[in-house]
């Protein structure tokens, strides 16, 4: 069998999770666990967490109904709704909320032939014009589910904030007021914080919060750093040399030879590529662990592996452990070098890298 394998820490989770609630004791915080757990296994996730959180959200009803037929009957709040009239029956039979962020939603809704209402939350775009009702819409939307028998009556306020990971950006404070403002005018409970207004903006805290990468461990920018928070990752990714050579001055490592040895050299092959999600745009240069030592990645990754410069570890050799990302090297910290972010890297392992859960 390959030896590269992701371990996911559960209790981590459930801690990472915890801390989001003490962090705003007044609020109700729904863990977000979508694009399977941001890569850590959405049913063990949702396991992991039932009894702690009062609610859990994903992306796309296909993901709640795969919750649903696991056994999972904690609230599941589907962010983007429905994107078809006949997923309406399927939501409602699942006891699954709906995000409305359109009118063609809100028609479907109101027009539902099913023997009980639904539970519903409202999308505001109040700045990061993606998915949202027009704050102008506002009050003819809730005037008519306030009206209509097919929607339950704890309507939700929510909205996304652009930039919260941003701490010099004004948008944050704008789109905090007209949020509260609209929800002051409908007398409706409220969603604001992310994980980043959760961890950096107090005054976004409202009725419910949404934390979604923080529960993995991560700080979700750059302005926010993770250790101070006490966040703890879930996620280790490892592997293992496979072969190691020798090669010469002048000499090139992978496809290209992207990297060509400026000294007498020691190279290390690693069972992982981009074929498991490790990023193919990592440059020369992005860290990796080597039995706990850094060392740089050289060459193109290719599918199955890649490698490192093992110069200036002696005695490294094949079957050494290397993690790529986890416990001792931030998953941010090789995103950066990559040029993007840890969402994706977390989100795009592939489904060949088997997940090992741990359950402190």
């Amino acid at each position: 069998m390959r030896p590269t394998t992701a371990t996911v820490r559960l209790d981590a989770i459930v801690s990472n999770y915890q801390l989001a609630s003490r962090m705003a004791p007044g609020s109700k915080n729904i863990a977000v666990i979508k694009a399977n757990a941001y890569g850590h296994g959405l049913v063990q996730v949702a396991r992991a967490l039932q009894g702690h959180a009062p609610a859990l959200a994903v992306a796309f009803i296909d993901e709640a109904i795969q919750l649903r037929e696991a056994g999972i009957d904690t609230p599941i709040l589907v962010l983007q709704g429905i994107h078809h009239q006949d997923e309406i029956a399927e939501a409602e039979a699942a006891d699954i909320w709906l995000m409305l962020h359109h009118k063609r939603q809100l028609e479907w809704v109101l027009s539902l032939n099913t023997p009980g209402p639904v539970t519903v939350w409202l999308k505001l775009d109040t700045g990061m014009h993606r998915l949202g009702l027009a704050p102008a819409e506002l009050d003819g939307v809730c005037a008519d589910l306030i009206a209509s028998e097919k929607v339950h009556r704890d309507l939700v306020l929510c909205t996304h904030l652009a930039s919260a990971d941003d701490m010099d950006d004004p948008l944050t404070a704008q789109q905090i007021s007209l949020v509260r403002s609209c929800a002051a005018r409908h007398g409706l409970a409220t969603s604001i914080a992310n994980s980043a207004a959760i961890l950096g903006w107090p005054e976004s805290h409202a009725d419910w919060n949404r934390p979604g990468y923080m529960l993995y461990g991560n700080s979700p920018g750059s302005s926010l750093d993770t250790g101070s928070f006490g966040l703890s990752p879930a996620m280790t990714l490892k592997s293992v040399i496979v072969a190691t050579r020798c090669i010469a001055v002048g000499e090139g490592v992978g496809y290209n030879s992207r990297w060509v040895a400026q000294r007498p050299s020691k190279i290390g092959t690693i069972a992982i590529g981009y074929g498991d999600g490790y990023p193919r745009h990592a440059p020369n240069g992005t860290p990796v662990l080597v039995n706990g030592e850094r060392v740089p990645l050289v060459g193109r990754v290719s599918m199955d592996a890649l490698s490192v410069d093992l110069t200036d570890l002696e005695k490294a050799e094949a079957g050494d452990p290397v993690e790529l990302w986890g416990q001792q090297l931030s998953v941010n910290e090789v995103a950066s070098a990559a040029g993007t972010i840890g969402y994706q890297l977390l989100a795009g392992l592939t489904g060949r890298v088997p997940l090992d859960f741990i359950q402190d």
